[in-house]
C-alpha cells in the first residue's frame, strides 16, 4: 500500500531532500505534496488528503508547533499523523510537540533507515518498503 505524504517545510532545499530520502528509504509513497509552512499545509489539507504529515517546525507565517495544535482542534484533520523533522533537539522541545499531538519525532540530519523506522511505527505497519 502507498501512502499519501504531505512535507512541510520552508526550505524548498529540505523538502527535496526529505523526499529523495522517503524514495532512498524503499517506503512505499503514493502522492507527496509540499508546503513552505504551516498555512500553506492546511490549505493544501482541504483538497489534498494525505495519510502521514511530516513537517518542521521553525518556519514563517505559521510554524510546525502552531500547525500540529491546530490539526488537533480540527475534528476532519486530527486523526493524520504527524511526524516532526527538526535540528531542534532539545529534550524540551521533543516533549512539547509530542504533547501537542506530534506521533513521532525525526532529528536533523538523519539517515533514510531512521525516517522509514518512524514512518513504519507511526503508521502501524512493517510492509511499508516496496
Amino acid at each position: 500500500m502507498a501512502f499519501n505524504v504531505l512535507i512541510v517545510d520552508d526550505s524548498p532545499a529540505m523538502r527535496s531532500v526529505i523526499r529523495r530520502v522517503l524514495d532512498i528509504s524503499g517506503f512505499s509513497v503514493g502522492a507527496c505534496v509540499q508546503a513552505a509552512n504551516g498555512e500553506e499545509a492546511l490549505s493544501l489539507l482541504q483538497s489534498q488528503p494525505v495519510d502521514i504529515i511530516l513537517t518542521d517546525i521553525n518556519m514563517p507565517k505559521m510554524d510546525g508547533e502552531e500547525l500540529v495544535r491546530r490539526l488537533g482542534e480540527d475534528s476532519r484533520l486530527r486523526s493524520i499523523p504527524v511526524i516532526v523533522v527538526s535540528t531542534d533537539q532539545t529534550e524540551h522541545r521533543v516533549r512539547q510537540m509530542l504533547t501537542l499531538g506530534a506521533k513521532g519525532y525525526v532529528k536533523k540530519p538523519f539517515q533514510p533507515e531512521t525516517l522509514r523506522e518512524q514512518l513504519e511505527q507511526v503508521l502501524g505497519v512493517t510492509d511499508g518498503v516496496e
